[in-house]
């Protein structure tokens, strides 16, 4: 097994580095943010840093990098107190990457990546309309995190739309018939496949498969 220490990853190529170090954590969800400013105008981008906090309240947590590195997410978040989540399916995945390129303010990411802006009625946030699986959240809280200069958002789950057939008779979301995808490092997306599903495990219960 190979040995790397701080005074090792520290001494590599920035993006060598990013590169190494973002893949530690395995895989992760890739979702699209929607929001928009008080004038209106749409943003899209890209979020791999996403996290269920809790399902009573039910809470959605995702880290938006420093604010110079990433500022249109943010400040749209913060002047108008609402986001979606949309997650990325297989079918658009190159366009859902090249959102996370770095378009000047008022630049549309549905423009320019030809993903379709999905308005609903009474709702101040975008969605993709492509995406299987939509989520709105109202802001909560946002929590500076001077450590890097990131910060963590999290939001309440005000309403979510759910492509037909993906929920289960006991709750079950079958991300695999969606076709989410997952990324691994920067740049890497993946087609999960589900192993299995086991009862709730308790102590000295045996694992139970569920079909």
């Amino acid at each position: 097994m190979q040995h790397f220490s701080a005074a090792d990853f520290l001494s590599w190529e920035r993006f060598y580095r990013a590169n190494v170090i973002s893949g530690l954590s395995g895989f992760k969800p890739a979702f699209l943010i929607g929001t928009q400013d008080l004038l209106g105008r749409p943003n899209l981008a890209l979020f791999q840093n996403i996290v269920h906090l809790g399902a009573n309240p039910a809470l959605i947590g995702l880290v938006n990098r420093p604010r110079e590195a990433s500022p249109h997410t943010l400040a749209n978040l913060e002047a108008t107190g609402w986001l979606s989540l949309n997650a990325v399916g297989a079918s658009f995945v190159e366009q859902a990457h090249q959102c996370s390129a770095k378009y000047e303010d008022g630049i549309s990411e549905f423009d320019a990546t030809g993903l379709t802006l999905l308005q609903r009625p009474g709702i101040p946030v975008p969605f993709v309309a492509e995406s299987p699986v939509q989520v709105v959240l109202r802001v909560e809280q946002v929590l500076p995190l001077p450590l890097n200069g990131t910060h963590f958002i999290i939001g309440s789950v005000q309403q979510f739309f759910l492509a037909d057939g993906l929920l289960g008779p006991d709750g079950y979301l079958c991300a695999e018939k969606a076709e989410l995808v997952c990324t691994a490092g920067l740049d890497a997306y993946y087609l999960p496949a589900r192993i299995g599903r086991f009862a709730y495990a308790k102590p000295g219960k045996e694992v139970t498969p569920i079909q």
